[in-house]
């Protein structure tokens, strides 16, 4: 006897989103860490090579390294040293499972509140293979993009639960995840917001015979959440958050507008994409910005004025805008005007407008069904293949940030990046040509003026050198290592007194400084203090 049984729809767009990032990601298995964070988070790091151990694990507790609170991400990263010691590939393939448990939850989550088989699948696969989402996979440090997004998930998972049928015991695991999601990253502070708007659609809690007011209050234990998360940030970024003189408010607002145009259009248009895009500092453009800003505007009307007829418009508009606040550059942090991995959840507002807006027009303008299924697969297609290639940019250090500079115009990050890592691999003439191009376009770096010493004073060029050295003390001049190096040079051309004055400057700042003491220790000795060299040779070298 045949088994005519069918297998149940949303079975077979779960397999084929599996089977969507399986195809897409297998290969970043091979890639090797990055020399960019990786070092910071996993390679260098003297607690998370331990692997996982209660004096770690401690220490993920109280510690703002990174400048980020976020206590579940190093102990992620020590479970993987425990799981596959200091092998890159492990930690890639957790980084690939982590996006697909979150594709997953996204289809299993949109099916669950809309009933949508076929759109909710549309826009988990949006989510799965988008080239903007490739840097929060595979790159080892954005574990806590992927790891943080997986309690979102779950947190909405719990929320559709409790708005079937409200109660205690389904309430709890809303604040639970969302918890520990923040304990990831603190991009959750937003998610209170968000469950607002699933409550207008596709939920519909904003009913007659709702109360909006036990809608606010069930999300205040959210809210203060999102408020101690966001006190915690804020001491774990101090001295890291850029001040007004260095962005002020007009720079930061400039900028945040085109950002938000930025990641729309390389949403529809997925081109360029870097591992960084330099912040444009005095250099933004009114005009530009103008014109985002009536985008944006326009854009919002558009979504209010369809609310009634298209319900998902507002709400996928909102969590679009909403989610990217904490990111989008009003309390700047870092160098750069945007970033790819900022839009691993606030880009499933727009595809929630894509998917449901195709549905719709589709029906009120009777297309037939192969129409849009052949032009969702084809936008599908060519986005998996803008993606494939992006994931092998990330193949290493010198082709993620030789893309870069293809890409972006005055990007001296990537030329540092390529500078430093040339230097440490003797390709001097390379390194030298990288960090000038550096100081050409950002002129205020000490670290790199002392790298550029230290390449010339390599390549015995040290009258040049010792030029470096003086520009770096002129922009710090509490430059420890810049110090030492100076007077170490200086004392090895005959100018032992101003060498010394350098030395011990560096020693002041670090009395603990094994090169300082060293040179300290060889000049006192050529001039006969030999007692006095020993106390700094131990100091340098330790207890004979």
């Amino acid at each position: 006897m045949n088994d005519t049984r069918r297998l149940p729809v949303h079975y077979a767009i779960a397999a084929a989103l599996a089977g969507m990032v399986a195809v897409l990601y297998w290969k970043v298995g091979g890639y090797p860490f990055m020399e960019y964070d990786d070092q910071l988070y996993v390679t260098a790091n003297p607690v998370v090579r331990q692997g996982l151990t209660l004096s770690g694990i401690r220490w993920a507790f109280t510690t703002f390294s990174a400048s980020n609170w976020h206590p579940l991400t190093w102990i992620s990263h020590m479970a993987d040293v425990s799981l596959f010691g200091m092998e890159a590939g492990g930690p890639h393939v957790v980084n690939l499972l982590f996006h697909l448990a979150n594709t997953l939850l996204l289809f299993h989550i949109l099916r669950r509140m809309t009933g949508k088989a076929w759109e909710s699948g549309l826009v988990a696969a949006l989510f799965a293979i988008h080239p903007l989402h490739v840097e929060s996979v595979a790159w080892v440090s954005e574990r806590k993009d992927v790891l943080s997004t997986f309690f979102w998930m779950l947190s909405l998972w719990a929320y559709a639960r409790y708005s079937e049928r409200a109660g205690v015991m389904r309430y709890l695991p809303i604040p639970m995840f969302m918890a520990l999601g923040l304990m990831a990253k603190p991009m959750l502070v937003t998610l209170p917001f968000v469950l607002l708007l699933l409550d207008y659609w596709p939920l519909r809690r904003f009913g007659p015979s709702a109360r909006p007011s036990r809608l606010l209050l069930e999300k205040v234990p959210l809210l203060l959440l999102s408020a101690f998360s966001c006190v915690v940030s804020l001491m774990a970024q101090e001295g890291a958050i850029n001040t007004l003189g260095e962005a002020p408010v007009w720079v930061r607002v400039g900028n945040a507008l085109l950002a938000y145009a930025g990641y729309l259009g390389k949403t529809v248009w997925p081109r360029g994409l870097a591992v960084f895009y330099p912040h444009p500092a005095f250099s933004v453009s009114l005009p530009l910005a103008g014109a985002a800003a009536l985008l944006l505007v326009i854009a919002t009307v558009v979504a209010v004025r369809y609310a009634r007829r298209c319900p998902y418009l507002p709400v996928g508009w909102f969590w679009f805008l909403g989610t990217l606040v904490p990111v989008i550059g009003l309390v700047q942090v870092g160098g750069q005007a945007m970033a790819d991995r900022y839009a691993y959840v606030p880009l499933v507002g727009i595809f929630m407008i894509a998917a449901w807006g195709l549905a719709d027009l589709k029906e009120r303008w009777e297309i037939p069904s192969v129409l849009t299924a052949t032009a969702a697969g084809g936008c599908l297609a060519a986005l998996m293949a803008c993606a494939w290639f992006q994931v092998g940019y990330w193949s290493g250090t010198d082709s993620l940030f030789s893309r870069a500079l293809e890409v972006t115009s005055g990007n001296y990050f990537a030329h540092e990046a390529l500078g430093n890592k040339a230097a440490r691999e003797e390709r001097l003439d390379e390194a030298l040509t990288h960090l000038l191009e550096v100081v050409r376009i950002k002129p205020d770096s000490p670290e790199t003026f002392f790298n550029i010493g230290r390449i010339l004073e390599r390549q015995g060029k040290n009258d040049e050198a010792i030029a470096r050295f003086r520009e770096a003390l002129r922009l710090r001049p509490g430059y420890g290592e810049a110090h030492s190096r100076l007077g170490a040079l200086l004392a090895g051309q005959g100018n032992v007194d101003e060498g010394m004055a350098h030395i011990q400057e560096a020693l002041r700042i670090r009395p603990g400084d094994p090169e300082a003491n060293y040179t300290m220790g060889m000049i006192l000795e050529r001039q006969g203090r030999s007692d006095e060299a020993k106390g700094h040779y131990r100091k340098a070298f330790g207890p004979k």
